[in-house]
């Protein structure tokens, strides 16, 4: 991957491999799967829970009725997001160019991408990349850490742009 970085016209810009633009989309996928998934069907999911929280822990009934208020535009959110990301991401590889309104998109995207590995992969402040990747969990951490990565470039990228303007 080549970094994102800031371009003329307030745009951000990056370079991803096929390998990495297949990565993305394979997760993309995964992602939209769990969030279209009926509510009962998904409901002890623990990747639903960081996706979704609880908006009172404290109580359950006005968890509820904020889960009531809000879920459905949360889902449709992450859904707009979702598209966003895909339409921009060339899926043989290649550059993928944002404007602000696309890095958002992308930004809240991949938070919510690295929410669900972590919480799969139960990832803690002590979880270190793996030094050789020698099995699935490896592989998972890897690309766990690489879109880490993506995801400080952008901010990094958005950064810069920002700064040049001023």
């Amino acid at each position: 991957m080549k970094p994102f970085r800031a371009a003329r016209g307030g745009d951000v810009v990056a370079r991803l491999d096929p390998a990495e633009a297949g990565i993305v989309g394979l997760l993309l996928d995964q992602l939209e799967q769990l969030l279209d998934a009926d509510a009962d069907d998904v409901g002890g999911d623990p990747v639903m829970a960081r996706l979704l929280p609880e908006g009172h822990r404290g109580d359950p009934e006005l968890a509820a009725d904020y889960r009531d208020l809000t879920e459905a535009s949360l889902r449709s959110g992450k859904a707009d997001d979702l598209a966003m990301v895909r339409a921009t991401l060339p899926p043989e590889g290649g550059e993928v160019r944002l404007d602000a309104e696309q890095a958002g998109a992308w930004l809240r995207t991949t938070n919510d991408l690295r929410l669900a590995m972590g919480t799969r992969l139960e990832i803690s402040e002590d979880t270190e990349p793996p030094d050789e990747v020698t099995g699935e969990e490896d592989q998972q951490l890897a690309v766990y850490y690489w879109l880490t990565a993506v995801q400080g470039s952008l901010v990094d990228a958005l950064v810069a742009g920002r700064g040049g303007r001023s």
